[in-house]
């Protein structure tokens, strides 16, 4: 059953529309990560979510409760900031009691739910410390347990890790995950990291222009993308130009003398425009001048381990440029000479109507 619902909700500024009836339905303790570019309209709906915005239209419901109409202090949200604004003169526990002090608790109850909260975020006996003594990790799960604390129905977090450097950002990442799933917690976040994205959400929303593309796991948005923008958007992906054709109930797109066949048949009609896109994986090297291949060169190696991710600029009569494709590393190298073929691996490529 959907615990936290999100029901047609549109959203302008000045004549703009940011938000455009963004429908959702987000289970009990389930981790959704909103996903997309700036301007998507990703930070817009969660302010929407806590009140700090008000829909134009729409409605949102927690746990059955419409709280469309309802201010910030009266849904009993949590919310983590993208600064954390933790008060550096202040101790974790003082820190964490902030949220605690406007609700008339007893001392008993107001420290047990302190502890309890800095339990919940692996930072047990840490009251005591001050914020400017602690990592920039464990400062991240102080503000996690000032927001756990009021023992909130639904977590909301804004960018929780982009003000981290790139290897604390991973271990931070790697302790907010234990923390949020020990809790249990209802959890929307809004990131524009895929990699984050996919670590920390069950599920992924993909907003695009203030319109929802597609909500799934992350293997459905990487393997089965709904749109071209998801394509595009989360993980590589090059795309082929050319014309969509019907082939005994499949399809494929013929692509400057290549087929592309046994592909699953979309909404299209024979003969429109259409691209194919792929992943790295799904292309090959073969053999210069093999039959159904492309020739270009290889002009830029990302070194993966046992992979590397080669770009290869195609012959100039094409009408694409570059391509990637994932292959052994030692499979080329910068400069030379090589063929692109579909790959026998990796997801199907998917087919869209030219844009």
């Amino acid at each position: 059953m959907s615990f936290l619902v999100l029901d047609r909700l549109n959203k302008s500024f000045v004549g703009n529309p940011v938000l455009r009836d963004f429908s959702l339905e987000i289970g009990k303790g389930e981790v959704l990560a909103l996903l997309g570019p700036s301007g998507s309209g990703k930070t817009t709906a969660l302010r929407l979510i806590a009140g700090f915005e008000s829909p134009d239209s729409g409605r949102i419901r927690v746990d059955g409760e419409d709280v469309t109409g309802l201010p910030p202090s009266r849904r009993r949200f949590g919310m983590v900031f993208q600064h954390y604004a933790l008060f550096p003169h202040l101790t974790v526990g003082e820190n964490v009691a902030f949220g605690l002090e406007t609700r008339g608790l007893a001392k008993d109850e107001m420290r047990r739910r302190i502890s309890g909260a800095l339990a919940q975020v692996d930072l047990p006996n840490f009251e005591d410390r001050r914020v400017g003594e602690i990592s920039g990790g464990q400062q991240q799960r102080v503000a996690l347990a000032r927001a756990l604390a009021p023992e909130p129905r639904v977590l909301l977090l804004d960018e929780p890790l982009s003000n981290l450097d790139p290897t604390l950002r991973e271990r931070t990442r790697r302790e907010l995950r234990r923390a949020i799933r020990k809790v249990g917690i209802t959890t929307v976040l809004v990131t524009h990291e895929q990699e984050e994205a996919f670590h920390l959400g069950d599920r992924v929303a993909v907003l695009h222009g203030g319109i929802l593309q597609q909500v799934g796991s992350p293997e459905d948005l990487y393997e089965r993308p709904a749109t071209r923008f998801v394509a595009g958007f989360v993980g590589r992906a090059s795309g082929f130009p050319g014309i969509f054709e019907t082939d005994g109930g499949g399809a494929r797109v013929r692509f400057s003398g290549l087929s592309w066949p046994g592909l699953p048949a979309e909404d299209l009609k024979a003969g429109e425009p259409a691209e194919l896109v792929a992943r790295p994986e799904s292309l090959a090297f073969v053999p210069p001048g093999s039959s159904g291949s492309l020739p270009g060169r290889v002009i830029e190696r990302r070194y993966a381990g046992p992979v590397s991710y080669f770009v290869v600029a195609l012959d100039s009569n094409l009408p694409v440029a570059e391509v990637e494709v994932m292959a052994p590393s030692g499979a080329a190298a910068e400069g030379d000479a090589v063929a692109v073929a579909p790959g026998t691996s990796g997801p199907a490529p998917r087919i869209f109507r030219s844009r």
